[in-house]
């Protein structure tokens, strides 16, 4: 059994020594069990006060980038928040991650002046890449991990066959496709970047 799940859009969490989440969004429950809250970008799917709410404790910190810095103070101690920029290392308490650039190349819905970012985070020796809304751009080719999340569904992100040629680049044993079949893209996107991805194991994910 992986640890980890994807239950909508982008929206991440991946449990080991401590709980992670990435860009939580449409979450169910009310569980307050999150150690770290990574938002690649402030766009509502990415960064979702409503749901971060739900899994937000008192010792809770949130990475982020400076458009979302503000909503954040909003809601947790400015100490607990961590504002990052693309192309950095970082280490958090125990916990080391990089970051990457994440922009659109052929449109305007994230822009790189914007400097959102994915994310590197190294989990008890695991790697994982979460690309976050990026096209296939050429900062991000090669990328080594245990495991990369990476969006399919076109229209605000590259498309699976984009995203089936980035994951042909990376040194990545598990690709696990995202940002389809809810806020853009068809259900059938996942099954079609997996089609052309070569020597990997694909993970497809059907959303609720």
């Amino acid at each position: 059994m992986e640890n980890f799940n994807v239950n909508s859009n982008n929206s991440i969490k991946i449990v080991g020594s401590k709980v992670i989440y990435v860009d939580p969004y449409e979450i169910e429950d009310s569980i307050n069990d999150a150690d770290y809250i990574f938002c690649t970008h402030s766009h509502y799917d990415h960064f979702s006060e409503e749901d971060i709410k739900k899994i937000l404790n008192e010792n809770t910190k949130i990475i982020t980038v400076e458009s979302a810095r503000n909503n954040a103070e909003k809601m947790i101690k400015k100490e607990n928040i961590l504002i990052v920029e693309p192309n950095h290392d970082y280490k958090i308490d125990d916990i080391e991650f990089s970051t990457t650039y994440a922009y659109n190349v052929n449109k305007q819905f994230h822009p790189k002046e914007n400097k959102w970012v994915g994310f590197i985070i190294n989990l008890d020796g695991v790697k994982y890449y979460i690309a976050g809304d990026t096209d296939n751009i050429p900062e991000i080719n090669g990328i080594t991990a245990d495991y990369a999340f990476l969006p399919v569904g076109g229209t605000f992100t590259m498309d699976y066959r984009e995203a089936a040629e980035l994951a042909n680049s990376l040194n990545v044993e598990t690709i696990i496709p995202t940002h389809y079949g809810a806020v853009a893209g068809s259900k059938e996107d996942g099954k079609k970047f997996k089609n052309l991805v070569n020597d990997k194991e694909v993970i497809e994910i059907l959303y609720k």
